[in-house]
């Protein structure tokens, strides 16, 4: 796997297999344009006055969440797009930011459209988002206000006395701060060792050793055999448990492949990782595993909860699952990455009420492989 951190050379999987610049650069201006700008966006702004806000409405929930917020400000850094960029903080800080009590700090999670919370506590992925695209901003744009933000929140992850996002003992990034377990999809080493370099240098050490441990973690999460990880897990790895029910491979699981393979990418500091991405590609080779719910094992499983506009197997995100799933490709080297590379590029962005999650991990998806999500 390529070190792109030391060299600045990014992996093209697309144009390795055959894909020209034009059309890749058509690819991703259409898929901004189908997120942003387009009839079927999930973007929308907000002038009222002074204030000038943009904000990401998860169309499935008809909310808006930190999660798409931060999501939100990644691609405008990555995409060079200030204004947009400005606008999603504006609205984030305007309307999220916690500022008096437990949480202080923090994001609220979930608002609705007019900026009114649904619920005062926050979710760590979102907080992770928003520090990394701030410091990328910070660097992009030679803005240094941007960075003090994002050093404030990683502060508050780590240090905050009632319930910090990462667990004091294992220093693994948690579910939400007071719960006793984590998401493997919330696992970013990549962007530990950037916060370890760009963050707050008292904090350094502790997010070189969160890298380290996450990875380690992502190792014991992911089936060896499958490549698959649940929603939740333990601290050890293993699925969580619910009313007798063990943690699944479904929508946030989704995310992980994508998160392995930008680490291996860029730091490429873990070869069991190639091994981890060979496995998730080797288990959907047949692409009617993609239309079921699987256990980490990969048993095809009935899931407990079903949203009415799931599918008949309870598939709420076949996009995501697709796309994160080509993405492995960037740490997978195997003889399947061609066939996921024209897989990849025959998929199109979704237009009816799941569109939010899918199209992002599908835009994540694109930027990766084809050499475009960068560390700046």
């Amino acid at each position: 796997m390529p070190n792109a951190y030391k060299s600045r050379i990014y992996s093209n999987v697309l144009a390795e297999f055959g894909y020209s610049e034009a059309e890749i650069s058509a690819k991703i201006e259409q898929t901004f344009y189908d997120i942003f700008l387009g009839e079927n966006r999930f973007y929308f702004e907000v002038n009222d006055g002074d204030f000038r806000g943009g904000y990401m409405v998860d169309t499935g929930n008809d909310d808006v969440r930190t999660e798409g917020q931060s999501y939100g400000l990644m691609l405008a850094v990555q995409l060079d797009k200030r204004e947009i960029f400005d606008r999603i903080w504006d609205w984030t800080l305007r309307y999220m930011h916690v500022t008096a009590g437990e949480n202080s700090g923090y994001f609220a999670w979930s608002c609705k459209k007019d900026g009114t919370r649904n619920s005062e506590g926050p979710a760590p992925d979102g907080e992770e988002y928003f520090a990394m695209a701030l410091l990328f901003a910070e660097r992009r744009w030679s803005h240094t206000p941007y960075g003090d933000a994002a050093r404030d929140i990683l502060h508050e992850m780590v240090h905050k006395v009632h319930e910090p996002m990462f667990d004091p003992e294992t220093k693994l990034i948690r579910f939400v701060p007071n719960a006793p377990f984590t998401d493997p999809s919330y696992h970013l080493p990549h962007f530990y060792e950037l916060f370890a370099e760009y963050g707050n240098p008292e904090d350094s050490e502790f997010f070189r050793e969160a890298a380290a441990l996450s990875r380690e973690f992502l190792q014991k999460t992911c089936d060896p055999k499958t490549g698959l990880n649940p929603n939740q897990a333990q601290y050890d790895g293993t699925p969580t448990e619910w009313q007798g029910n063990r943690s699944y491979f479904y929508s946030d699981a989704y995310r992980t492949a994508l998160n392995i393979a930008l680490d291996g990418e860029w730091f490429a500091a873990d070869p069991r990782q190639q091994s981890q991405a060979s496995a998730i590609q080797a288990f959907f080779e047949d692409e009617k595993q993609f239309d079921f719910v699987h256990s980490v094992e990969g048993e095809i499983i009935e899931p407990q909860f079903r949203e009415p506009d799931a599918s008949d197997t309870g598939m709420l995100h076949p996009l995501a699952l697709k796309a994160t799933t080509a993405a492995a490709s960037l740490a997978s080297g195997g003889a399947l990455r061609e066939l996921y590379a024209k897989r990849f590029w025959a998929l199109e962005t979704r237009s009816d009420k799941r569109r939010y999650y899918d199209n992002l991990l599908y835009f994540f998806s694109l930027l990766a492989l084809s050499g475009h999500y960068r560390i700046l």
